[in-house]
Parts: C-alpha cells; structure tokens; sequence
C-alpha cells in the first residue's frame, strides 16, 4: 500500500550527526583529485551483469507493476539482470551507503533527502550522463526538477510523481445545496461550515473539511500553495516570515478551526480511521472534503468505497485567483547511491526508469501515480486520462503555477519544524504570529547552514 509523502521531523543535532556520517563517505561523483565527474566509461559494455535495485514499494500489486517495467528494461538490455528488493527506507539506503554495502540503484518516496544527497554525495552527481546522453530536462516541469537537484548538482532524477488536490463527497453537497467544488479559500471555508454536521452532545458528526493540522494531509506545505508561498529566499535562507503568505495561510486556517471548534475538530481526528484504510473518514462518507493525492482514486476503487466523489485543484487565495488550478508536487526519486559497484549499467537504469516514455506510462497506468515527463502525459496509453477523478491531478502537475518544497541540505527539516509550529498556533500558543515565525525561520536557518 503506498505511503504518503510524509516527512519526519528532523531536530538540528540529528541533522548534524546524519551530515557527519554522510561526509565521510566522500563526494559521490567526484574523483581523488578533487576534479569534476565524468560520465560512464561503459557504454558500449555488453558483458553480462547483475545489479540491484532498492525501492520502497511493499504492496503486491505495486511490486508486480515495478516487475512488470523491470521486464521491459531487460528486453532492451537482455546483458543486464536487476534484482530489485522491495520496502527498502531511507534509512536503510543511508546505511548501505555508510557501510560500503550500497545497491547500485536507489529509489526513494521522499524527496526531502535529495539536499543531503546530493551535498554530501551519498547519491553520485548524474550531470555528466545526462550531458553525455543529451537527455532533454525540458520535458520535466520545473517544480518537479527542483525538487530532484540541489544547488546545480543533480544526483537524483523523478520517478512519477504526487500530486495533491482537493476531493469532496458529492451527495453531501447536494443535500447541502452547493453545486460546485469552492475554487477559492473564502468558499472553501464557507463550504466547510454548511456541510458539518453535529451529534446531539454537540460533537462533529460529518466534518465538512478537517482545517486542524495532522489530519491526514492537512499540512502547510499543502495549504500554502494557495497563497503562491515561497519557503525559501533565492539564496537559501528560510522565508515563512518575510512571504505574506504564510501567514495569511495560518491565519485562515485558525479562524476556520475557531469556527468549526478546535477541540471538536481534534476529537474528530482523533477518531479518524487511519488515512490508508478502507475506513479511510472521506471514503466512510465522514468527510465531505479533503486534500489528497492522486493516489486516493486507486484507493477509492480498490477500497471498494461507495463514495460518489469528485475532484478539482486546492482553491486558491481570494487575492491570487491566478493560482486556481495549480497545487502542490512531490514525488518519487531515483538515483545511484555512492559505492555502487556497476554504475555503468546504473545510469542505464535510471535513465530507462525516468525518461522512458512507455516505462513511465506502463508503471503510472499499474500504481496510479502522474508519470514525470511531458510525453508520458501526453501519452495516447495513459489511460488514467479517461478518468475524471484522475484527470484533475494531471492537469495540476502541467500547471505553471505548481510548487513545491525545494531541495535543502537539511533534509527538508524547514518544512518538518513548521508543523508542530502550526499546531502549536492552532491552539493558541502563539500570540504573535510574525514573531513566531521570525522565530522558526532563525531555527530553520541554523539547520540549513549545516550543508551550506
């Protein structure tokens, strides 16, 4: 079962011992003199190898779906064998790489590692083959490429992506009497309150949007994209206090938890059935709206949910109606881990995985993700375009407004501290917003320049 783009928390002196382990394992793909990578010597190498291949895929119907490309792979390169070993973490990747027992080839589901990766050079820099091999970057949208580099080096590339949007239960906005999704926050927030409905003893029943953070993927990374949030300044530093969009998200996202009852609303989500079961509150009918990936679709049909849902993009600001069908992106990485014993047949790996245009369509068509490249979108074999539910997130990923957190040596720590900062504010622990959050952006910095 896929799990969601969640970032752990990550406290300053764990970031400092993971930089420490990280350097001694040298730069990646630079060589003893210290000189730029080359790309792979071994291109015309037929000889037969072997290489492994590490992701973190656990459900049976995913890990055919990655078998079924890897299959695809050794049909054009019949000299080259992968062993691909499911459910590898992070963590397991750092450690391989630590112990000189890396795998060749390494996927990732988060993102916010590719800053340490690439700065310290546990991913090896990819730059040199795809100059070599003249792969056109173009054909990746922008956001999804700042997500893969990290100050100019590239030693990850995308391997389909997460795209978020809002979903709502359509029967309960028929009773309700609302004929469309909201497009924008002030409709968003007035939709909420017309479709919660309360218990007798006055708790929520049916919450109409579930503004309380923590609650499956309500987090600010998700809600501030309405605002066009930028979280980081052109050189680096953290930005949450001097982008008013920040805390303008925070202060519609209180008022709506005031309105609705902050502590009604953490009852609430403290009975929700975990976000990937089949009990799932939005799928059960307990929730009229939520944001959520593209994922949910494939959920929602093998769940078999009764749910009559659509989609459409996160709303945008009342005062940024140009950001209306945009939102928020991440997705999966994939590189070559630093001590890979045949990056020769690595790169070929990697470069089949995320540019070619049926391995992307063939994997995203199986597992229900957003394939990376422009042409795997435009695709006549993508069926996911003839599903409307799904359709939405594809034409959110096109969007030139899409964001995302980009990369940062400190492993995304500055969007994982924000949170319990924003739990914080919902409770009323913060009594001035901007102090706070000149506050967090001094923390945040401090974290940052570890890998600066």
């Amino acid at each position: 079962m896929r799990t969601p783009l969640r970032r752990a928390r990550v406290s300053i002196p764990a970031l400092l011992c993971a930089a420490a382990l990280l350097a001694g394992c040298g730069t990646g793909g630079t060589d003893a003199s210290g000189s730029a990578p080359k790309a792979r010597t071994g291109a015309d190498d037929t000889t037969p190898v072997t290489i492994t291949f590490w992701h973190a895929f656990t459900d049976d119907r995913e890990v055919d779906a990655v078998a079924k490309v890897l299959d695809k792979f050794h049909a054009k390169y019949p000299y080259i064998t992968v062993n691909a070993v499911k459910g590898q973490t992070d963590d397991k990747i750092n450690q391989a790489v630590r112990g000189g027992t890396a795998p060749d080839v390494a996927a990732s589901f988060n993102a916010g590692n590719v800053g340490g990766w690439c700065s310290s050079g546990g991913m090896q820099d990819l730059g040199p083959d795809i100059a070599a091999d003249k792969v056109d970057l173009s054909v990746i949208p922008k956001a999804v490429q700042d997500y893969t580099a990290f100050k100019g080096k590239r030693c990850t590339m995308p391997w389909l992506a997460d795209t978020f949007g809002l979903y709502y239960n359509k029967k309960l906005f028929a009773a309700a009497g609302i004929a469309e999704p909201p497009k924008t926050m002030s409709e968003l927030a007035d939709d909420a309150k017309k479709l919660t409905a309360y218990n007798g003893d006055g708790s929520i029943r049916v919450a109409g949007f579930m503004p309380y953070m923590g609650g499956y993927e309500m987090v600010t990374e998700h809600l501030v994209t309405a605002w066009g949030g930028q979280w980081l300044t052109a050189d680096g530093k953290s930005n949450t206090s001097q982008d008013p969009a920040f805390a303008a998200a925070l202060t519609w996202q209180k008022k709506l938890v005031d309105t609705m009852g902050a502590d009604k609303l953490k009852a609430f989500k403290t009975a929700m059935a975990p976000e990937q079961s089949a009990q799932n509150a939005f799928e059960a009918g307990n929730l009229a709206m939520m944001v959520d990936g593209e994922w949910r679709t494939a959920f929602i049909k093998g769940d078999q949910s009764a749910v009559d849902y659509g989609t459409a993009p996160i709303p945008a600001a009342d005062d940024h109606p140009e950001l209306y069908g945009s939102g928020y992106v991440g997705g999966n990485v994939i590189g070559i881990p630093k001590g890979s014993k045949h990056p020769d047949a690595a790169w070929k790996l990697v470069k089949f995985l995320s540019t070619d245009t049926d391995a992307l369509v063939t994997l995203a068509n199986d597992v229900g993700n957003v394939p990376t490249t422009l042409p795997a979108l435009d695709s006549p074999q993508l069926t996911l375009t003839s599903d409307p539910h799904f359709k939405t997130f594809l034409d959110v990923y096109k969007n030139p407004h899409t964001s995302t957190t980009p990369a940062a040596a400190d492993g995304g720590a500055y969007v994982t501290n924000f949170e319990p900062f924003a739990e914080k504010w919902q409770d009323g622990g913060v009594p001035d917003l901007k102090a706070g959050l000149a506050e967090l952006d001094k923390q945040n910095d401090a974290a940052l320049s570890l890998g600066s």
